[in-house]
């Protein structure tokens, strides 16, 4: 494949110019990185120093191997750089490893920039990287909720924050009857995770349920959600564990909104969320428009 042939189809099928400037990263790439004393602008392409979004390292022009991830955690890149061959390509959602924290264990530290080595040895072997976070999050067919919602046979019938074409970011799903044991259950084998995070009500005769990937430990996006009759709510991140006076702020008023909910809350960790998407709708798109096998990388600890 050519890269640039790559960058165009992705870019033009996830829409990252009409989005505009990625509110999140626009923000946290240069804060992170000028703690860390790296020279991002010189190091990211231009476009991406823009958008934030899109073609965010070139290497060789020729591509062989698209690899897909989610966060760039240090095991991550080891592998897509161990892996690899000049040219290789590593999709991922974020640009940043953001440490959510554990709901069994340590707090995280919220946005981590990729380490200069690692970035250095990218450079160096001439691969690319490429994100994409907002845009894919809203994606109707290929987007990180619309992949959860394909995973528990559920039918998107409302949601809510929609873009500016009407897709909504969270969805309003139905499904079959089911309680929040079985729910619970089907996340943890869907996820493969060995626990979720659980706030709220046990409930039977589940048949209405919100969807929204990564971070929905937002009290007034669970309002809505309520308010529209939903009784569980299905996110990456219930609640807020980064270790600062934000993330305890979050924590302090979610677990107070818990009291009163009528609704099941389950999160099922920010990255394996978003990793979903990635290892289903993503890989089939690829290897419907490239005719390639896509390398899936998964991250080494789900809650991190």
């Amino acid at each position: 494949m050519q890269l640039n042939v790559l960058v165009n189809k992705l870019d033009t099928e996830f829409d990252i110019e009409s989005f505009g400037k990625d509110p999140a990263f626009s923000r946290f790439i240069p804060e992170v990185y000028s703690a860390s004393k790296v020279d991002w602008p010189s190091i990211f392409e231009d476009g991406f120093t823009q958008l934030f979004n899109g073609l965010m390292v070139k290497g060789a022009p020729e591509v062989k191997n698209i690899f897909l991830a989610v966060f760039p955690t240090d095991h991550v890149l080891e592998r897509f750089i161990n892996e690899s061959v000049p040219g290789d390509l590593l999709f991922m959602h974020h640009p940043l490893l953001m440490e959510c924290g554990d709901p069994q264990g340590k707090w995280g530290r919220g946005f981590v920039p990729i380490k200069e080595e690692y970035l250095e040895k990218v450079m160096e072997k001439q691969l690319s990287i490429y994100t994409c976070h907002v845009p894919m999050d809203y994606h109707k067919q290929l987007g990180t909720s619309a992949a959860i919602a394909e995973a528990l046979n559920a039918e998107i019938v409302d949601g809510f924050l929609p873009d500016e074409n009407g897709n909504p970011l969270v969805l309003i799903c139905a499904i079959s009857q089911t309680d929040t044991s079985s729910l619970i259950q089907k996340a943890k084998d869907i996820f493969d995770l060995p626990y979720v995070d659980f706030e709220g009500k046990d409930a039977e005769g589940i048949e209405k349920i919100a969807i929204v990937a990564g971070c929905g430990d937002k009290v007034d996006w669970m309002q809505q959600a309520e308010q529209r009759g939903v009784q569980a709510y299905i996110t990456g991140e219930i609640h807020c564990h980064i270790d600062n006076d934000y993330g305890k702020m979050k924590y302090k008023k979610m677990l107070e909104f818990a009291k009163h909910t009528s609704m099941s809350l389950i999160g099922v960790s920010h990255s394996a969320s978003e990793y979903l998407v990635k290892k289903t709708l993503i890989k089939e798109w690829i290897e419907r428009e490239f005719q390639v096998q896509p390398v899936l990388i998964p991250q080494e600890k789900w809650w991190l």
